[in-house]
Parts: structure tokens; sequence; C-alpha cells
């Protein structure tokens, strides 16, 4: 095996453990089993277990910002939306394993931490977007980062229901999510206020 063969061989021995049992229930030396190689080649590739979860970490990120990122790319704003819905549903599908090392040790609501960091940079995304729709619908735009962060919020911990529920079948997850969204956000009121006090 190459060298690069051999770290992708480990990132994705890694990435399984850590899915399965986080990153405190990991140890170097089941990483070194399960891939057939001793200790000393996981610290040489990467220094330690700190180093591949990092490593793991970052490419998850970025894989799942990336399918997100583009599925906001153009588009009335419900096709973005469904885009969207689809794009977290697909990559919790076809990645499952990279889903949950980013939710397993990190909470939705901490302002730290791999999911929540990413769910903000999705969020900042939404938010530009959201601010030419708002502007250009009469609504106030410096609202745009609240709803992105309500959207966005909602795909997300719906999608970390579905990762477990598995029903009903993606596409109507996705469906059901643009419904809420598209519905309630076609029927916005300018200026909201609660009916109770």
């Amino acid at each position: 095996m190459t060298g690069k063969e051999r770290r992708q061989q480990l990132l994705d021995v890694a990435r399984a453990l850590f899915a399965e049992k986080g990153f405190d229930g990991t140890s170097i030396e089941e990483i070194a089993h399960r891939a057939g190689v001793s200790k000393p080649v996981v610290y040489e590739h990467f220094g330690g277990k700190e180093g591949v979860y990092a490593v793991v970490v970052d490419r998850e990120m970025r894989n799942l910002l990336d399918l997100v990122v583009s599925a906001l790319s153009a588009g009335h704003p419900r096709d973005l939306l469904e885009q969207a819905a689809r794009a977290l549903l697909d990559y919790i599908d076809n990645n499952t394993d990279g889903f949950r090392v980013l939710v397993r040790d990190s909470p939705v609501a901490s302002n730290s931490g791999t999911f929540s960091s990413l769910l903000n940079d999705i969020a900042s995304q939404v938010e530009h977007i959201l601010a030419l729709q708002f502007s250009a619908r009469g609504y106030d735009a410096k609202l745009a980062p609240l709803y992105s962060q309500a959207l966005v919020g909602m795909v997300a911990l719906t999608g970390q229901w579905w990762l477990e529920a598995r029903k009903p079948k993606k596409e109507e997850v996705a469906a059901h999510l643009v419904n809420l969204a598209w519905n309630g956000l076609s029927h916005l009121e300018h200026k909201p206020r609660l009916s109770t006090k």
C-alpha cells in the first residue's frame, strides 16, 4: 500500500470508529488494530487521535458544506429551499458515518463545536439569499439572520432525527420540510405579534 492509500485507509477506519463510539470511546490502538497496522503507523500519519479526528471532521464538514452551498446556487427561492433540504438528507443517506461523527459530540445548541459551526456557516449562506428576497418583497432584511437560523435549524434537527428513524422516505421528509418552511414563509406577516400575553 502506498503512503497515500494507507492514510486513506486509516481515515476510513477512524471515521467508522468515531461514528460508532465517538471521540472518547475510540483509541489509537483500535484504529491500528482494525486497519491491520501498528500504533506507530497511525502516529506517523496523524500524530495522534486528535490529529486523525481533526482530519475526519474537517473532511466531513467540507463535504457537507460544499453540497449545501452548491444547492443554494440558483433558482426560485422555493427551489433553493428544496435543493438545500435534499442536499442535507442526501449527505446523511450517503455519508451516514460522516454525519454521525459531526453530530455525535457536538450538540446543535452549543456555540462551538463541529456541527454547530457548520450550521452557522450554512446559515450565513442562507442569510444572504433571504436578505435579497426579503428586500425584494418589502420585508425587513435585518431579520434575515433570524430566519436563516430558524430554517437551517429546522432542517438540521429533522436530519438528525431522520438519521435514526429513516421513515418516511428521504424525498417525503424533504417535501414536508419544504411544505412547512415554504408555506410558512409565503404567508409571513410584516409585523408578527404573539396572540397571547
